[in-house]
């Protein structure tokens, strides 16, 4: 065989230049390769399927997503100049721990040996801390309890102690540790060379790292009758959420939902991140739309919400492609992020297949929840809709100036005229459906009338409308028809005072 040496003009050996281009390409192959395995396992009908096939595709499917996350931060090491830091997100821990069960219930199965996931007494809901440490950390502690523990069943059981402490205990019926393993314990390599089974000893190693990274503790056992026992010990303070993250009982309650975020600004991104995250929900950033529909082929999710505007795949690209492809992705509730809100884009984006708009800027966190829980009603029976701000005694009808400006300037002179012309007839059009709805106890019409409404008013600033909107918002959801009677009027007088200032708007722009 040929010796590639410094000189060859191998794929190898490319300038600096080439190099780039060359891990840059690989990156997407690799990258496409692993979405298409996972989306092809999600595509697989398993209702003629046995429970064993079933188990199996279940615990392939959980590994994939997992490996997934592991290809992703190592493509993302190679590529930085130096690691990422880690960072904490909230982690639904039930969903968790069912991924858990899954993938290890079926290697065990495999194995002839069998796995219990044992949950002791309560345990939070969701968590906040760094998901791929902590999964490498029970991945590498089942997977030695699998290979060491002959007798089985191996048992991991989760509980929350006196202290508020969160355990994970791995427990196995093999031989357990001798003295020279103990002696060695967590060295690299450091698994002694007469062990019965073969093994390096750096499973542990990589669980001690990653439980340090994680703030825990693990702590080594071995029964006289038989058996090693592992606990991985994380202190409240390593896994529970922040004042900041709680959902506090007057915002909408998120906890439990996972949300994928397709925005390109980086202040979006950090704004919607830390929104969902107080209250309670996971979510995962997508910059472009190219990515989203890689996370969505990845992970399962319970909502997205997709900005319009993005670079390789457009926001209305996005949405068609995934109500296009079969699965519960298609399914899945679709939220468009926009600042276009007039007729025309709105027709466009509910064409495309989304569910909803929330127009930017995003005024408030109440409403941004709120929209959010609307269009996907209550979560196991128990979730409802929180009471918004209420509106204003008496609302007036003012218009933010630098928020009217600043569309304007959008729109550039020649557009302008067209764009007055065009948020005048929509809010006229909304007021008019809204006052037959309210008069004819039309609550769907009603609910269809105040997103558009929200969407038109945040656009131009117009707070007291907005809040207006989203109190009348929310009596359609909650189907009270007094309410709606009471403010559907008050709404309708707003909509047509609003609809005076910008027609004098209109008529400054036109002899500007």
């Amino acid at each position: 065989m040929e010796d590639i040496g410094p000189d060859s003009d191998s794929d190898f050996d490319l300038e600096p230049d080439g190099r780039t281009e060359h891990f840059s390409l690989l990156n997407h192959d690799i990258r496409a390769a692993m979405s298409d395995v996972i989306g092809g396992l999600r595509l697989v009908d398993m209702s003629g399927l046995d429970m064993d096939t079933r188990l199996q595709l279940e615990r392939v499917r959980s590994s994939g997503e997992v490996l997934a996350r592991l290809v992703e931060e190592a493509l993302t090491i190679i590529g930085e100049a130096a690691p990422q830091p880690e960072a904490r997100t909230i982690l639904n821990l039930g969903r968790f721990l069912h991924d858990l069960d899954m993938r290890w219930s079926g290697r065990a199965r495999a194995l002839e040996i069998g796995f219990q996931l044992i949950l002791e007494g309560d345990i939070p809901l969701v968590i906040s801390t760094n998901r791929m440490a902590l999964d490498r950390v029970l991945g590498n502690l089942l997977s030695n309890a699998l290979k060491y523990g002959d007798a089985g069943p191996v048992r991991l059981i989760v509980e929350q102690s006196g202290d508020d402490a969160l355990v994970f205990h791995v427990q196995d019926d093999g031989p357990g540790f001798s003295d020279e393993a103990l002696e060695r314990l967590y060295q690299y390599a450091g698994r002694p060379e007469n062990s019965a089974k073969p093994g390096t000893g750096l499973g542990l190693r990589i669980a001690r790292e990653m439980a340090d990274r994680i703030g825990g503790q693990l702590s080594v056992s071995t029964s006289p009758q038989g058996g090693a026992g592992i606990s991985l010990r994380l202190p409240r303070k390593a896994w529970a959420l922040d004042a900041g993250e709680r959902a506090p009982i007057n915002l909408p309650d998120l906890t439990g939902l996972k949300v994928l975020v397709a925005e390109d600004n980086e202040t979006n991104q950090l704004l919607a991140g830390q929104m969902l995250t107080t209250m309670g929900a996971e979510y995962e950033i997508a910059p472009d739309g190219v990515e989203a529909l890689n996370w969505l082929e990845r992970e399962d999710f319970d909502l997205a919400l997709i900005d319009i505007e993005m670079p390789r795949l457009n926001g209305l690209a996005a949405i068609q492609e995934i109500r296009s492809k079969p699965g519960r992705q298609a399914q899945m509730p679709l939220i468009a992020l926009t600042a276009y809100v007039l007729k025309a884009n709105r027709d466009a984006i509910f064409s495309a297949g989304a569910d909803g708009i929330i127009a930017k800027p995003v005024m408030d966190i109440n409403t941004f929840g709120s929209a959010i829980i609307g269009h996907l009603g209550p979560l196991d029976g128990e979730r409802e809709l929180a009471d918004p701000p209420p509106p204003d005694a008496a609302p007036d009808a003012a218009i933010s100036c630098q928020r009217m400006d600043e569309l304007l300037r959008i729109a550039g002179p020649a557009t302008a005229p067209e764009l007055l012309d065009r948020l005048i007839a929509d809010f006229a059009r909304v007021g008019a459906n809204l006052d037959t709805a309210a008069r004819e106890n039309d609550r769907d019409s009603a609910r269809a009338e105040t997103h558009v409404l929200i969407s038109l008013s945040g656009a131009i600033g117009a707070d007291g409308l907005y809040k207006l909107a989203t109190a009348l918002n929310t009596a359609t959801h909650r189907q009270d028809y007094a309410t709606i009677c009471e403010l559907g009027p008050k709404a309708v007088d707003l909509i047509n005072a609003i609809v005076v200032k910008l027609r004098a708007k209109r008529a400054a722009v036109a002899t500007s």
